[in-house]
């Protein structure tokens, strides 16, 4: 048995509402590791302290849904993107705008601070990359070469490089002085979500939907490291502050990786869903995530993670002789450093460099009279003054919060009760008409940015059951409630997320029996397990007969291929199976050829109508490898004049693209109307309408 003083690895620290809508975006100070943005579909951004459920700052002004936030690297000033286009810049100790940026045709996806200067980038789904001068409300340099949507940008320690990832599965390393292409990074499969540069060494590392973390020579300008292992898309890197190991995030789990050779040294389960961003403060990992309008962070304790190990024998770490840490960064030997000038030599040099470039926008620029009005209507409503006053108001001239050192935050000891129990005893312990409030930080009183709105954002109701989770847990029904909470029904969400913090189709509360004094009644350990556990054989031949079924899958792609699988797939009538075959498939595009498309277009159509998320994701994804990889040869194949003679195979040919384009022209018409819609969902259409932009032209 565990001892009481054992403490937790990891650990959620808060949950809590953060806006009256979906949240889209959110980024971590890294500074500090204290600081949380967090922008909505509201078209607010929202600024908290990580730790406390109370809104600190509220920036309004955007009039669409808010799609990227980031702050500089003095925590000083935040930029916003929203779907329109827009760029917003915000001075956080004055509370107040500085800039508004117009130039970007579609969707922001992503924002960076020069780390000296006035000077930031940002990227769009229109797969332009800006670099701005904040001063003059202009762009400087406009970087074409990404043929999709660029993800995540990433300025290099000494500010003279940028790096883009891109969902091309491409990660481009530019020149911010001559505005051009250094090299091309293309080792990845599917689309690279994030770069980030090393903070001393040039090393570049970039995560994937591939679910791998590659690590990229700058002096060779070569793959040194292909880290493996995820089960799941890598949404986060991170270097530790030394450089000595790289943080991975993916769903649910954390990873600590070395390189040179490629080993990974720890991994850390986490309930933190899709993690959105890291920070490191204190010799603690902060995680944060977001799921409809709440936000979750979590702590990982780092003094309890391996950084270090012994040997690899053949890709298995022996942890029986573990390595002591060196002294010296391996690396230093291995490859040069980042030299830093000083703020104002470096500012200055980029000035120079980028004012004998300038570009004049095209259309973008406005009237002072419009930028005077625009600012008007954005305002910085302070909702906790005590807290700004502290974390924003500079003390002196030398000293001010943040960054200054905050206390680790402290773990909780481990728990030696089983998790469904505690999960039990928790739900058990409030009165019945409390069980309804959504879940929120524990340790501040809330205090919601937007009053009105105290329970009409709920989470996914319980009753909304996943493809594989479509009978209910017990067939006998529990012992009905009162009154008073029978009469609060709770919405079905129109879309089942992917992520939850808890299951579908397993509502705790629904299983116990209420005493007569309306009060829960205690149950012992075996009887709350009994409980869970109605159900469990059904659900149990559920699985296996969506396991036989992928066997029989994977038998006949082995023996006839992958087209013959996939049929199998479908004469099955069992869209689950379809989208795990898609989910293969999808990662490797050499597989696809055009009788497999005719195949999946129909199965795409289902997706996308969908009510679950994961299976909109997994039908984009198909629609988006089809038009890149497909659309060029079914226009041509299409516009080619007749032959003279016959021609059986031009002919079979043609009728696959005729059928393929036309089931492609009512996708088209689906996508649109899908476009319209707010939040991620929307977004992730309106990219695949501009990708499915030239079927409007054809024909």
């Amino acid at each position: 048995m565990a001892a009481a003083s054992i403490t937790k690895i990891s650990w959620r620290l808060q949950e809590f509402e953060a806006h009256t809508s979906r949240v889209s975006c959110l980024a971590l100070g890294k500074s500090s590791g204290r600081l949380l943005a967090t922008g909505g579909d509201d078209c607010r951004v929202n600024i908290w302290s990580v730790s406390k459920a109370n809104c600190i700052m509220s920036l309004t002004g955007h009039k669409n849904p808010v799609e990227c936030v980031q702050f500089n690297m003095s925590e000083e000033q935040v930029v916003t993107g929203s779907q329109s286009g827009s760029i917003r810049v915000w001075d956080l100790e004055a509370a107040k705008i500085l800039r508004t940026l117009m130039g970007h045709k579609s969707n922001v996806t992503s924002l960076g601070f020069h780390p000296f200067g006035d000077f930031l980038a940002s990227s769009s789904m229109d797969t332009n990359i800006k670099l701005w001068d904040v001063r003059r409300k202009a762009y400087v340099f406009r970087y074409k070469g990404h043929t999709q949507a660029v993800r995540s940008l990433a300025f290099s320690p000494d500010g003279k490089w940028l790096a883009s990832a891109s969902d091309d599965c491409t990660v481009k390393l530019w020149d911010l002085a001559q505005g051009k292409t250094i090299t091309e990074f293309s080792s990845h499969t599917a689309a690279v979500n994030i770069a980030q540069f090393h903070p001393n060494e040039y090393l570049l590392a970039s995560g994937s939907s591939d679910r791998s973390v590659r690590l990229w020579d700058l002096e060779k300008f070569s793959m040194i490291g292909s880290l493996e292992g995820n089960t799941s898309p890598v949404r986060c890197v991170f270097f530790s502050p030394d450089g000595s190991c790289l943080y991975s995030g993916a769903t649910d789990s954390l990873r600590v990786y070395g390189w040179e050779p490629d080993r990974c040294f720890d991994v850390v389960p986490v309930g933190w869903g899709k993690v959105s961003d890291l920070a490191v403060c204190n010799q603690q990992l902060i995680g944060v995530s977001h799921q409809l309008s709440s936000v979750s962070s979590y702590v990982v304790d780092l003094n309890r993670v391996k950084k270090c190990g012994g040997a690899v024998i053949q890709g298995i770490i022996q942890d029986n002789q573990p390595l002591a840490e060196p002294r010296d960064a391996r690396g230093a030997a291995l490859r040069r450093n980042y030299e830093r000038p000083t703020t104002t030599c470096s500012a200055q040099r980029v000035k120079q460099s980028t004012d004998a470039d300038r570009r004049s926008p095209e259309g973008e620029r406005r009237s002072p009279s419009e930028d005077e009005a625009d600012e008007k209507v954005s305002s910085a409503e302070i909702h906790n003054a005590e807290d700004y006053k502290e974390i924003f108001q500079p003390k002196n001239a030398i000293s001010r919060t943040p960054p200054k050192m905050a206390e680790p935050f402290p773990a909780p000891p481990e728990d030696e009760t089983p998790l469904v129990v505690r999960q039990l005893n928790e739900l058990i312990s409030p009165l019945p008409d409390k069980q309804q409030s959504p879940p929120l930080a524990s340790s501040t009183p809330v205090q919601r940015v937007e009053p009105t709105v105290v329970s009409s954002v709920k989470r996914p109701a319980p009753s909304a059951m996943g493809p594989a989770f479509s009978n209910p847990p017990s067939s006998d029904p529990p012992t009905p409630l009162p009154a008073v909470t029978t009469t609060k029904t709770k919405t079905q969400p129109q879309i089942i997320l992917m992520t939850r913090n808890e299951p579908i189709g397993l509502n705790v509360a629904d299983f116990l029996p209420s005493s007569p004094n309306n009060h829960a009644a205690a149950l012992s350990d075996e009887d709350a397990l009994s409980q869970i556990k109605k159900g469990h054989d059904t659900m149990c031949v559920m699985l296996s007969s969506r396991h036989k079924n992928l066997q029989t899958v994977r038998a006949v792609w082995a023996r006839d291929g992958v087209k013959s699988a996939l049929d199998t797939a479908v004469s099955m009538n069992d869209l689950s199976i379809v989208v795990d075959i898609l989910n293969i498939i999808n990662l490797q595009p050499s597989l696809w050829k055009l009788d497999l498309c005719m195949t999946v277009l129909p199965q795409v159509d289902k997706l996308l109508q969908s009510k679950y998320e994961s299976y909109m994701q997994t039908g984009c994804t198909s629609l988006k490898l089809i038009m890149k990889h497909f659309w060029l040869l079914i226009s041509d194949t299409l516009k080619a004049t007749p032959s003279v003679g016959v021609d059986i195979t031009r002919e079979e040919r043609h009728q696959k693209c005729r059928s393929c384009c036309k089931q492609l022209k009512n996708l088209s018409n689906m996508v649109k109307n899908k476009a319209l819609q707010v939040g991620r969902h929307g977004s992730t259409f309106r990219e695949l309408q501009l990708l499915m932009a030239p079927l409007d032209d054809s024909f």
